[in-house]
């Protein structure tokens, strides 16, 4: 319930403030959203099949994000951002698909 208010909290704070993100992150931030909510997603699917743990979602959350961020930086430096960016929300909207795919699963244990 916390976490709930939490979220709510930090929609509303950011409609409010309306913060700009300085050009140099913009690329990236669309690759953080989906790497996020990769691991976001497979949190979801370990807590419904009894496997949870925190410290797991927390690594993976942030190395998720990292790594996603730091593959589209190495491709903006050798020129071919675009390419890797691409790949990266591919790879990752698969796993998102399949994370959701067993949700789907074990919600509906089908």
């Amino acid at each position: 319930m916390l976490a709930v208010l939490g979220l709510i909290v930090g929609i509303g704070v950011g409609f409010l403030v309306e913060p700009n993100l300085p050009t140099f992150l913009q690329p990236y931030l669309p690759i953080a959203i989906v790497a996020a909510l990769d691991a976001i997603l497979g949190a979801t699917r370990g807590w419904l099949e009894g496997v949870f743990s925190d410290r797991v979602f927390v690594v993976s959350f942030l190395s998720n994000v990292l790594i996603a961020g730091l593959i589209v930086f190495v491709g903006d430096q050798i020129g071919v951002g675009s390419q890797l960016s691409n790949g990266v929300i591919v790879v990752l909207g698969i796993r998102i698909f399949n994370n959701v795919a067993a949700i789907r699963r074990v919600i509906l244990h089908a």
